[in-house]
């Protein structure tokens, strides 16, 4: 046997996506490059790792034993960096972040301090929606998630970070009668909000549009396509350049509060656990220095 770590992190990454192409697009490397070293890995053994049925590739009850042990051989040999590198004095390794859309005007801020004190942690910060936020929590991919709302039926930690004020916006401050809203999509927090807003209310209002990003609700409302409920963290510069406008009505701002959220019983790594204590201690020094403006309004 002579394979090599770097074909074991190739086939963890087939079996993760269950795709040669997809596994290539992850890892940034060519199609024929992945086939070649999981070639060069099943030809280690006498027993199939995959088989491909149809056009689709199954990962055969012997691959999952050898990927469920082949994840172990590459967190050890990670250990082991971390901890050449600790007693070095440097923080090494890899820190993975989910964060729901809006959340991007959030989370840079509490990570930049932290990521310049040691250069040599990569980070990597997928901001999406709510729904695949919290699909990336439930099947352990990612360290921490940065949501305003806890998701159902999973039990975790959390970390508070700041406040998430809702308002209601528009290209005017005046809000007319049965005006068309522009909802987010399915699975948004900001979208289930205003919903329940609306329904609360018992409002005239009517859904006109639904679009899948925070920036195309605001361009949207800029357009004069209708009136949305936006969070404030997201449009400092329209209200300062009074692209947007706040329609004062009752029971706004709706409010909520950014977290950082982790698994109950998830086993953190040297990174994330570095990155925890400092965030707790410098929460505060963090806020100050970059939301006063929010914290203010």
């Amino acid at each position: 046997m002579n394979y090599t770590l770097h074909q074991l992190q190739i086939f963890l990454k087939v079996v993760q996506t269950k795709s040669i192409t997809k596994a290539s697009e992850a890892l940034y490397m060519t199609q024929p490059a992945v086939s070649i070293q999981i070639k060069n890995l099943q030809d280690q053994f006498d027993i199939p790792l995959t088989e491909v049925i149809g056009r689709k590739l199954y990962v055969t009850d012997f691959g999952l034993e050898i990927a469920a042990l082949a994840e172990k051989v590459v967190q050890e040999v990670a250990a082991i960096n971390n901890k050449t590198l600790a007693y070095q004095g440097l923080l090494s390794g890899k820190l993975v972040i989910s964060s729901a859309s809006t959340g991007k005007y959030v989370i840079p801020y509490f990570l930049s301090s932290f990521l310049t004190m040691h250069p040599g942690i990569d980070l990597v910060l997928d901001v999406t929606n709510k729904a695949r936020v919290v699909d990336s929590l439930v099947s352990n991919d990612i360290d921490f998630a940065v949501v305003s709302v806890l998701p159902d039926n999973l039990t975790v930690n959390e970390e508070l970070l700041i406040e998430n004020k809702l308002y209601m916006v528009g290209k005017s401050s005046d809000l007319p009668d049965e005006a068309p809203l522009i909802y987010r999509e399915q699975g948004s927090a900001t979208r289930v909000a205003m919903e329940k807003y609306f329904a609360d209310v018992k409002n005239k209002q009517r859904k006109r549009f639904e679009l899948t990003s925070n920036e195309a609700v605001k361009q949207a409302v800029i357009a004069g396509l209708g009136y949305s409920i936006i969070p404030l963290i997201g449009m400092q510069n329209e209200l300062l350049n009074h692209q947007l406008h706040i329609i004062p009505i009752e029971g706004m701002p709706i409010t909520t509060k950014w977290r950082l959220i982790w698994l109950k019983n998830k086993r953190l790594s040297p990174v994330s656990s570095a990155y925890l204590a400092f965030l707790q201690a410098s929460k505060q020094q963090i806020l100050k220095h970059n939301f006063q403006w929010f914290l203010n309004f």
